[in-house]
């Protein structure tokens, strides 16, 4: 295998924000143990983390050992890295159950088994017990404050309104101490990371340098914006977890569908492990016929099976299909229809109401607001232009019955191609 196919693959995609000097033979030369790191500051990892998963991801596949690190330790502080104010201090008990939730996710991606088999370390192993007098012998007295000054994250924090604490100050001399042990226990020679970890990569490669005369190195990747300026992954609901239960499949699925025109080929090269030829074939196809979205379609599609698996991203597409009608709504349960749906306007009707001989396909067009008036009501099923649960309403005498809703509990109206009316059954 050609261990040094992971940086000329990172290189080829526009991956490389900036490396240490000599990185590349040293990787030829491997296999190497790298590691990059999560900030445990929530139960889930979010697409924005996805740049780094995939970063150990690429480094398996060319042979080498990745190391994910859960910071359980300096995730009590916080990397002030990118940071404008500093982040809120969390509890030991709430830091936990955040590496615990991160670990089961990261152990979805990569393969624990073999001579290149990751491991998920917590740095609370080392830091948890660590003393303020043996830190500031061991690691402190081999930095001066002029060195961390220079750094760029700390820079921008002194020039800020907000400052700097002590704390996050030291959250650098933390990482590279990290960095150190990993070297000690597991061998480890590189870190990879985003480019706003890049000072705090240099400092724990200087720290081994210094006091463990062996070299060490570095690789930061470019941090991820949109072509609108706005930051990525991003969304007006907020962010786009990886945790089904917070953005579920379809959402995720749309995420990606609806990627810019503009950052759909950096966005292939960066989040699918597509060839390069394969990436331009695609673009290719999208260029011929912009409307039909081929690259943006292939994206979600190799990016939510990766993360949600074949059934995820056959329930994603399933209820895409469901939203443009081209699938019955009956194809999904009422918890997944509501999500889709999610956006639209609804209302709750009475069960009661369509028990027995129900309720007039009329009454509810015009209570629901499908209409603005049964006499509407008639003529927008006169000339064809209402659906309940995908088929047709052809006759004003319908009566619609608590049965027909899914799962008892959903109907869904559509006027015309795209407006859409939830109906919950209540009660």
């Amino acid at each position: 295998m050609d261990h040094g196919t992971f940086f000329d693959d990172l290189e080829a995609r526009g991956l490389v924000h900036a490396a240490s000097e000599g990185v590349r033979d040293h990787l030829a030369d491997g296999p190497v143990t790298a590691y990059i790191g999560f900030d445990p500051t929530g139960d889930s990892l979010h697409v924005g983390h996805l740049v780094q998963v995939m970063g150990a991801m690429r480094l398996q596949r060319a042979g080498h050992r990745p190391l994910a690190l859960v910071g359980g330790g300096t995730g009590m502080i916080g990397d002030p890295s990118g940071k404008s104010v500093e982040r809120p201090l969390l509890t030991r008990p709430q830091v936990q159950a955040n590496v615990d939730a991160i670990r089961a996710q990261l152990e979805r991606f990569l393969d624990f088994s073999g001579p290149a088999g990751a491991r998920v370390i917590d740095n609370h192993d080392w830091l948890g017990g660590l003393g303020v007098i043996e830190f500031l012998r061991d690691v402190g007295k081999h930095f001066t404050v002029n060195y961390m000054l220079a750094k760029d994250s700390v820079a921008r924090r002194l020039n800020s309104e907000a400052g700097l604490s002590v704390t996050e100050f030291a959250y650098s001399l933390l990482q590279a101490h990290d960095y150190a042990v990993l070297s000690d226990r597991f061998g480890c020679t590189l870190q990879v990371g985003g480019s706003d970890q890049w000072g705090n990569i240099t400092s724990g490669m200087e720290l081994i340098r210094r006091t463990r005369g062996r070299p060490a190195h570095g690789i930061v990747q470019p941090l991820l914006t949109n072509a609108n300026g706005t930051k990525f992954g991003k969304t007006e609901g907020g962010a786009v977890w990886l945790d089904a239960e917070r953005t579920s499949p379809f959402r995720f699925f749309q995420f990606w569908l609806n990627a810019d025109d503009r950052d759909v080929e950096r966005y292939l090269r960066t989040f699918t492990f597509l060839p390069l030829d394969g990436i331009a074939a695609v673009l290719a196809e999208h260029a011929a016929n912009p409307a039909a979205r081929a690259a943006q379609r292939r994206l979600a599609a190799e990016v939510t099976r990766m993360v949600h698996g074949d059934e995820g991203l056959a329930r994603a597409e399933r209820a895409t299909g469901v939203l443009f009608g081209s699938v019955a709504a009956q194809a999904l349960p009422a918890a997944e229809l509501l999500d889709v749906f999610a956006d639209v306007p609804s209302t709750d009707v009475p069960r009661a109401a369509l028990e027995g001989q129900g309720m007039g396909v009329v009454d509810i067009l015009a209570d629901a607001g499908v209409a603005s008036s049964k006499a509407e009501a008639r003529r927008l099923i006169a000339g064809g232009g209402v659906s309940l649960n995908g088929a047709r309403v052809t006759s004003p005498e319908l009566r619609v019955r608590a049965d027909d809703a899914i799962d008892g509990q959903v109907l869904l109206f559509r006027k015309g191609k795209k407006e859409n009316r939830v109906v919950r059954l209540v009660g």
